[in-house]
């Protein structure tokens, strides 16, 4: 088995799907009210799934997180501790809830977190100092 995405339950998938696309910057291969939307960033297929259709389509009722959730969290990296601090700035201005500010942590990583309008965390950081190159 190889891994091919990951998907996450949602109850707006409207705003789920714009927040993905116009601010995060996932590209979409469907509309944005179908029961299931297929969003792919830099290869990784990343999929929302209307929590009452997928309900309908197993026949399960499932318990999910309210609010601001720390069930798990979406890691996006960028080049360098400059962009970190842009990249944070930028999408908490086109709408982002803001956790953390950007942080430079013991272990080496700047990082910040950030949420999705239905509270999912999702970080963003980099390893790489301004002056550093990535490998």
């Amino acid at each position: 088995m190889r891994l091919d995405g990951f998907g996450i339950m949602v109850d707006d998938m409207p705003t789920m799907v714009r927040f993905y696309r116009d601010v995060l910057g996932f590209g979409i291969k469907e509309d944005e009210n179908t029961s299931n939307v297929y969003l792919e960033k830099d290869g990784t297929l990343f999929l929302l799934y209307r929590k009452s259709d997928f309900e309908n389509m197993t026949g399960n009722k499932f318990a999910y997180c309210k609010g601001l959730n720390g069930h798990y969290e979406i890691a996006l990296s960028v080049d360098n501790y400059e962009a970190v601090d842009s990249v944070f700035n930028d999408v908490v201005q086109k709408g982002a809830r803001e956790v953390m500010k950007p942080t430079t942590e013991p272990w080496g990583q700047r990082t910040c977190y950030i949420a999705d309008p239905e509270g999912n965390l999702i970080e963003i950081g980099s390893f790489t100092n301004e002056g550093e190159m990535q490998a």
